[in-house]
């Protein structure tokens, strides 16, 4: 497993070009006596591979479950050089590791490999690992959930200690903010111009930024704007969300939004345009729903105390749980996602082998 993890941790699978990346799980399960059907998801969302599914036929009654990883990492800005260092897998290369999420393939691929290889009765699992997530969950949005005859399915997606469950993720909402004034000189006419630059500089100042409460945070992503340095700036345009646990305090807080963009526009006399779209949908689970209650049996099984919290990102879990198929999302270990410092322990990974290997159990004692 190990080697598994290290093979694809060392292949570049920015969100679109997952395909080395896929190329090798999908030989990993056919190896496994596996059928293998990749989706025509990679045309739909602009990537290299589709959503990759196989499932294990059930051998026992119980609850069947479904396993969700996804293939793509946030890019990596130098060398893929993964090593294990005393016991913690690393990448030398100065960049991310990308344990988010290759993680978890490699725990979960594990996990049906040693269903298989020891018989273990289980009451159906399938495998999905999809692309395109960490750019708005755009290959699990795009794969046909009716295909799933599992009742209840599990992410490994959050960077927290193994026993962690997340109970519930945010409601999140983007937006697309550009500013229109009017060019003029800045030397010889300044008068003349007015600077979508300083208008959105208002209004990004005047808006509340960061943690906003303890359920709701707002943040300004990108900027650009202007033609040249001696030109007032006649357009900029910036990318801003905001998430919350509370939909009403999220729609409040995009209302507010939009007011200060129209009210710094008016006070620099320049025009805006807004766009607000849905990035993901909420959700929030309860501790006796019935795929908290077996993720916790699990982590009991193999020797982890549960502890319960929530994210403030999203997961592929958001997409399935909109659709009414309840998806849980575990904490399996990795740290400092998204960073040159990236890291997870060896142990952990055999850890979440067998916290999977419980929850197979646990469904099926169910």
């Amino acid at each position: 497993m190990l080697d598994l993890f290290l093979e694809l941790a060392a292949l570049r699978s920015p969100p679109g070009e997952e395909r080395e990346v896929a190329d090798v799980v999908a030989a990993y399960m056919r190896d496994l006596g596996l059928d293998v059907d990749e989706d025509g998801a990679g045309g739909e969302v602009g990537s290299t591979i589709g959503n990759l599914y196989t499932r294990l036929e059930a051998t026992a009654d119980g609850i069947p479950i479904f396993l969700c990883a996804h293939l793509d990492t946030v890019p990596p800005d130098g060398q893929l050089e993964p090593v294990v260092d005393d016991g913690v897998v690393r990448n030398a290369g100065g960049t991310i590791l990308g344990a988010d999420d290759k993680s978890a393939v490699a725990v979960m691929l594990e996990a049906a490999r040693r269903v298989l290889a020891e018989n273990r009765p289980h009451a159906g699992i399938e495998l999905l690992f999809t692309p395109k997530e960490e750019v708005g969950l755009l290959g699990a949005a795009a794969f046909d959930h009716t295909r799933l005859h599992a009742q209840v399915g599990y992410v490994y997606d959050q960077a927290a200690p193994i026993g962690e469950i997340i109970l519930g993720a945010p409601y999140s909402q983007a937006m697309k903010v550009r500013f229109h004034g009017r060019a003029s000189h800045s030397g010889m006419y300044p008068e003349e111009g007015r600077s979508a630059i300083a208008a959105a500089a208002r209004a990004i100042a005047d808006l509340r930024l960061g943690r906003v409460d303890d359920e709701t945070t707002a943040n300004v992503g990108t900027i650009q704007g202007g033609t040249a340095g001696n030109i007032v700036p006649e357009w900029c345009s910036f990318d801003a969300e905001a998430r919350s646990h509370d939909e009403r305090k999220l729609a409040d807080l995009v209302r507010e939004m939009l007011e200060t963009f129209a009210f710094a526009a008016s006070l620099a006399d320049c025009e805006v345009e807004t766009s607000v779209k849905k990035s993901y949908r909420g959700y929030r689970f309860k501790r006796d729903d019935l795929v908290v209650q077996l993720a916790a049996a699990a982590l009991e099984r193999s020797g982890h105390a549960p502890t319960y919290g929530l994210s403030g990102g999203a997961a592929d879990a958001n997409v399935f749980n909109e659709r009414g198929l309840p998806c849980l999302n575990l904490a399996n270990g990795m740290t400092a996602i998204h960073t040159s410092d990236e890291h997870i322990a060896v142990d952990d990974l055999d850890a979440m082998v067998e916290v999977t290997l419980a929850l197979v159990d646990a469904a099926r004692g169910s």
